[in-house]
């Protein structure tokens, strides 16, 4: 039995090597690229995707595939990507759910950090602190006064638990002393329209649903749960401007590829995506979806992920969130 589990053994460790030794026997990419969109198709991170790999077809010399595959929380994608070759044809569209969250809440079959190599960020979308127009709070300040006045009675909307908006929800609570309600709902939308009809008091949500209804007055915006400023809303402060340091929970994307990954894979693919993010007309569509363009390569993106990961798991642990 041992001398068939080593041989079986070595057999693996020779197949993963034939796969690197192809992948660098010729020129990358030798064949069409999958990227896996741990999402619905049609939905905002569809989009996005499509957007940004469009024209590296034309960089690469290769097709570049979307596949969806959504589900437990993206770790269905994340599991799938985790398990293929490494050897750069098939790509995750990474997030802080993928790597980050859905790890640290439910039992998944991979590790989001150990057994994935990353290649850059690409794109993050602004999570912002809106409130319903007839709540008498117009600023920061107002609103966590009010919170204090009536500890329990105000509540929050979110996209599920676990999701960036309840996240940054219970890191406001937290850095605010404040007892606020969380109210899951299944997607931004009924949580937009609850809000708008007053059955939920606040929320941290997506910039790009919200705009609509900001820039009618139906909701009023706050602040945004970043470091920078939301190109879309330059008048809007940052809680980090307001006296929250470092209060920073961004939707944002990335891409990553298995373990193992060759880094003369890792590096061109990098390469070819800072290229199609410098395009004028790219950084058009994608504020268009009211997505901003955040490139980061390899060194960059894992410090980044290193430091979001340190918050998000020690935010998860006190505020005792647990997977559904």
């Amino acid at each position: 039995m041992m001398r068939v589990f080593i041989t079986a053994a070595l057999c693996a460790t020779a197949l993963v090597g034939n796969v690197i030794s192809s992948a660098l026997a010729g020129p990358y990419p030798n064949g069409p690229i999958t990227l896996v969109n741990p999402y619905a198709a049609g939905g905002p991170a569809d989009v996005l995707a499509r957007t940004i790999i469009d024209p590296l077809k034309d960089l690469l010399g290769q097709p570049v595939i979307l596949l969806n595959k959504p589900g437990g929380a993206t770790a269905i994608a994340a599991a799938y990507v985790a398990a293929a070759p490494p050897d750069g044809q098939t790509l995750l569209l990474a997030g802080a759910s993928s790597h980050i969250v859905t790890p640290a809440l439910t039992k998944v079959g991979y590790d989001g950090i150990r057994d994935f190599d990353f290649i850059c960020m690409v794109a993050a979308v602004p999570n912002v602190l809106v409130v319903r127009s007839g709540l008498p709070a117009t600023t920061v300040p107002e609103l966590v006064s009010l919170a204090k006045q009536m500890p329990g009675k105000l509540n929050y909307g979110s996209v599920g638990i676990g999701s960036q908006p309840h996240l940054a929800a219970e890191l406001f609570r937290q850095r605010t002393g404040t007892n606020i309600t969380h109210v899951p709902y299944k997607g931004a939308a009924p949580a937009i329209v609850d809000l708008l009809g007053g059955q939920i008091d606040l929320a941290f949500l997506n910039l790009p649903p919200l705009l609509p209804h900001i820039h009618s007055g139906a909701l009023r915006a706050l602040a945004v749960a970043r470091l920078q400023r939301a190109e879309q809303l330059p008048e809007i402060p940052t809680l980090d401007e307001l006296g929250y340091p470092g209060f920073d929970v961004t939707t944002w994307y990335g891409l990553s590829a298995p373990a193992g990954t060759p880094v003369e894979i890792t590096d061109k693919l990098a390469g070819a995506f800072a290229t199609v993010l410098g395009s004028p007309d790219v950084k058009e569509k994608l504020a268009t979806q009211g997505a901003e363009v955040f490139y980061l390569p390899r060194k960059q993106l894992m410090a980044y992920l290193a430091d979001d990961a340190n918050r998000l798991r020690q935010l998860i642990k006190t505020a005792n969130i647990t997977g559904e």
